[in-house]
């Protein structure tokens, strides 16, 4: 298949259906998505269009009823299940609505959980602690979750997705839970990250500003995704 030298992520007429009271209930219907190295994409859609279904089969927590994903030159259902947790945990970030950090956790701890996993955690101490300071956490790496704002939480969660510097970053609805200044600040955040570290970033977001910052932006309509150019 053609495949472009600095695409990170291609996924080739994915298909899901779920079983319902009817047959079949198809989510996704053919779709088809590559993204670069380095590029900002927004996926837009109503509730219920599909986009955390298709996030969650981009991110391999999930598998497609049909079609191909290809991450990083790995055609992903060529692995089984250990090795699919093992490429996942090193490629793939992830950034949820709501920040999902361990509460018994210092923010420093929470950030360092991949890196933990990956038995890398004196490896990767250092990185979380720079990822940490330039999102302006410098001083809060040692408070709970609960001692942090929704702004802060999420800035935490940002970092665990980043410290294994993944080929890619999936991320759903990451300003949804946060107000205007936390919200932009986010955006530029992700926008800084990806340009410094070619990291790329799949978005799915209601949000209309978030999504014209992005370098392209998709719709997602009845289980097809419309790309703009």
């Amino acid at each position: 298949m053609s495949h472009n030298e600095n695409t990170v992520l291609d996924a080739r007429d994915i298909r899901k259906d779920y079983p319902s009271g009817q047959g079949q209930l198809r989510v996704l219907n053919g779709v088809n998505l590559q993204v670069r190295r380095g590029e900002l994409v927004a996926i837009m859609g109503a509730s219920g269009a599909g986009k955390s279904t298709l996030l969650h089969i981009l991110g391999m927590l999930e598998e497609p009823t049909s079609g191909q994903l290809v991450v990083y030159d790995t055609d992903v259902a060529s692995l089984d299940e250990v090795s699919l947790a093992r490429f996942r945990n090193r490629h793939i970030g992830f950034v949820f609505q709501h920040h999902h950090l361990l509460p018994e956790f210092t923010a420093l701890e929470n950030a360092m959980m991949p890196a933990l996993i990956a038995r890398q955690g004196d490896a990767m101490r250092g990185a979380a602690i720079d990822l940490l300071s330039a999102v302006g956490l410098k001083d809060r790496m040692d408070h709970r979750p609960g001692e942090l704002s929704g702004g802060e939480c999420q800035r935490v969660a940002m970092v665990r997705a980043l410290i294994m510097q993944p080929k890619v970053v999936l991320a759903d609805e990451p300003s949804g839970n946060l107000d205007e200044a936390a919200s932009a600040a986010l955006h530029e955040l992700l926008r800084d990250i990806a340009q410094r570290n070619q990291q790329a970033f799949l978005v799915m977001t209601h949000d209309e500003r978030l999504a014209s910052s992005m370098d392209r932006r998709g719709y997602l309509e009845s289980g097809v995704l419309h790309l703009e150019d």
